[in-house]
């Protein structure tokens, strides 16, 4: 079972989630069957989208983490709702390249040069979208930039996914920081020390460090409170009703070209591969 902390300072001035998403993300590799480097990529991703989600306020809001680039990958979506329930895919699931000289996964190699969208469907006429260029494609120096640039949100943020030799899933997690309105310029001196003191994401999940520690050695010095805790999981909310009613929403000429010989659609669902025969 997933696990995700919302913390925040007794002061207000700093909020930190921490999450353990192992579960999402192996999930996430069993229905795609992604290779090594798209099971990283696409679990940091995920990750990214539930610590967005979980902030959202109204039940039927939600946040999607979208990457159009020019790597092999070809791009990443990844939704999450205001529980931090996600579903995602890659456009190419499997990608094979060499490691980096350190022996990690070369992430931003796969994904390449691009841009990191955010849309925020909260029940407005229109969703809200911002979007930054990508800096590294390696997923959380994007989300820290994005927030930099588009939201101007001091934010630190920590992905980290570790795929075994048989290309499952040992561990996935991840660690956002954002400064609120009003922090003191000591509390920033002492988060950035706390901050450049830790581990790696995967070094503290290969350590077996919960949320709560990776939370607690971010904001060491600090009094906090866990606001939230949450256990997220991979959801695929789709349904026959809901492929018929997309079904309904094409134009004539292009539902037209969808039955088969029996009169029948088929539709794959592109976040959960489940298929749906739909008689027209």
């Amino acid at each position: 079972m997933s696990t995700l902390l919302r913390c925040l300072t007794v002061d207000g001035a700093v909020m930190a989630l921490a999450a353990d998403t192992t579960d999402m993300a192996a999930r996430a590799e069993q229905i795609h069957k992604t290779s090594a480097v798209v099971t990283a990529a696409l679990g940091r991703c995920l990750t990214a989208a539930s610590l967005m989600g979980i902030q959202l306020k109204g039940a039927d809001d939600s946040v999607t983490l979208r990457i159009k680039c020019d790597g092999s990958i070809g791009g990443i979506t990844a939704v999450s709702d205001s529980a931090g329930n996600v579903r995602g895919y890659a456009v190419n699931p499997v990608v094979e390249l060499p490691l980096k000289p350190n022996g990690k996964l070369d992430v931003g190699g796969a994904v390449g040069g691009g841009m990191l969208y955010i849309i925020r469907d909260t029940g407005g006429v229109e969703p809200y979208v911002g979007c930054t260029p990508l800096i590294s494609g390696e997923i959380a120096e994007d989300v820290t930039h994005y927030y930099a640039v588009s939201e101007q949100i001091p934010t630190v943020c920590s992905l980290g996914v570790l795929v075994n030799p048989d290309l499952t899933v040992k561990a996935a997690g991840g660690l956002l920081i954002q400064l609120l309105p009003g922090c003191p310029e000591e509390t920033i001196t002492q988060l950035e020390a706390n901050v450049a003191a830790l581990p790696s994401m995967t070094s503290m999940l290969e350590a077996g460090l919960t949320p709560a520690d990776i939370a607690a050695r971010a904001l060491e010095g600090f009094p906090f409170e866990i606001l939230e805790t949450a256990h997220p999981a991979y959801h695929c909310p789709c349904s026959r009703e809901r492929v018929k009613r997309a079904l309904a929403a094409l134009p004539p000429a292009d539902r037209a070209a969808l039955p088969d010989e029996n009169g029948e659609a088929e539709v794959t669902c592109q976040f959960c591969d489940r298929v749906y025969h739909i008689k027209m």
